[in-house]
């Protein structure tokens, strides 16, 4: 295997020596997620994954945020959602969010030029808070 196949794995999600040598998914690089389709259980488009944000001193991903376009460029919002609220949908290379698109549009968001402290623990309390109506009991999500 040359180091061209490996980058188109990673890329891809999909290995090249073989049709399910990679089902399923278990590791992704954060390039080859920034940029995919998040739908609802519906099917409704909410948007992409705009960016990941990780928590240095735990080591792990805090949340993504998801960006809803507006028309042409204009009027677009960004979300914080835990990634722990994320399923993806292997077979349509896509994540899948339990919320409805009305759901999904009244969470608290920002927009791309005002994003919040990153160090902000107000702001991602209320959005923690938020999201756990949807994650329920098991999930694990949660702000610090």
């Amino acid at each position: 295997m040359n180091e061209n196949d490996l980058m188109q794995d990673n890329l891809t999600g999909q290995n090249q020596e073989g049709g399910n040598a990679n089902w399923p998914v278990r590791i992704l690089t954060a390039t080859s997620i920034i940029g995919d389709q998040v739908d609802n259980p519906q099917g409704d488009n909410l948007g992409k994954i705009k960016d990941i944000m990780l928590d240095i001193h735990k080591g792990n991903i805090t949340y993504v945020v998801l960006e809803q376009s507006g028309i042409l460029g204009i009027n677009e919002k960004l979300f914080a959602v835990p990634f722990q609220a994320l399923q993806l949908d292997q077979a349509n290379q896509k994540f899948v969010l339990n919320a409805s698109k009305e759901q999904f549009e009244q969470a608290p968001g920002f927009d791309k030029d005002h994003w919040p402290g990153t160090n902000s623990h107000e702001y991602y309390s209320g959005v923690g808070s938020y999201w756990g109506n949807f994650l329920g009991p098991n999930s694990g999500a949660a702000f610090t």
